[in-house]
């Protein structure tokens, strides 16, 4: 399930390119305020993911922006509906927002067609056991993991991605779902370096930018791609990394 929040600008503004930490921490303080504090300190994966706010680009005072936050646990989402309904102005850094409305969506997919396209840079690493398997360059391995880059094997995107996706609904689900076809087509569209603060020390991660394509999927599949699309893709999804939108197919 989805949160929609229609934004107004404050001020006239830049846009902060790195608000990633800035913009999780409003998040981490409206889930204290709603009973979820604990998640700020859990270990793993945190089964929430969010937007930019968008569109991206500097604002004129009175502008409006949106801001989606998304996770498979609904209690989450209607807890933090109502930990907004007092809440009128939201300071992201520099950046300053009007809460003008605060709306539910649904994210239930159907039988047929689909197409996803990422709104956020998909983050996948490689760990370092699997270097050798997947051939990366005795110059470029590091200590721990690599970030995926379109450099590297196609199959280590696609093993990853899925081995992660279905990870998390285990865990979320308390199941033992087991797929190996989880993904039909993928369209690369192009690699991304993003700037992010964690403990007061920036860092680089390398993530891509896709569309995802599917035909039909069957029923398992669709549980795991709608359980996607609030949890995030890939890796770092509470930082605001792997959020994806669906796109209409006429």
């Amino acid at each position: 399930m989805r949160l929609l929040m229609r934004l107004k600008a404050a001020k006239g503004q830049c846009y902060d390119m790195m608000y990633h930490h800035k913009l999780q921490g409003f998040i981490y303080s409206m889930l204290r305020k709603s009973g979820y504090g604990e998640l700020h300190d859990k270990k793993g994966y945190k089964f929430f993911s969010f937007s930019n706010i968008f569109p991206i680009k500097d604002m004129e005072e009175g502008e409006s922006a949106h801001l989606i936050i998304a996770s498979p646990d609904q209690k989450l989402i209607s807890s933090l509906e109502a930990a907004l309904d007092d809440v009128a102005r939201i300071n992201i850094g520099e950046m300053s927002f009007e809460l003008v409305s605060v709306r539910k969506l649904n994210t239930r997919l159907k039988r047929g067609s689909l197409r996803l396209l990422t709104a956020t840079p998909v983050i996948i690493r490689i760990p370092e056991r699997n270097y050798g398997r997947y051939k990366i360059p005795e110059d470029e391995r590091k200590a721990r993991y690599v970030y995926w880059r379109p450099k590297y094997s196609f199959e280590a995107f696609v093993k990853q991605l899925t081995e992660n996706m279905i990870k998390k609904f285990n865990e979320f689900h308390g199941t033992e779902v087991r797929i190996n076809e989880l993904f039909e087509q993928f369209v690369f569209r192009r690699a991304t370096a993003t700037n992010v603060v964690i403990g007061g020390r920036s860092y680089v991660m390398i993530g891509s930018m896709w569309e995802f394509i599917w035909s039909d999927m069957d029923e398992m599949q669709r549980k795991i791609i709608e359980f996607g699309m609030d949890a995030g893709f890939g890796e770092r999804n509470s930082l605001g990394f792997g959020f994806v939108n669906r796109v209409k197919i006429h």
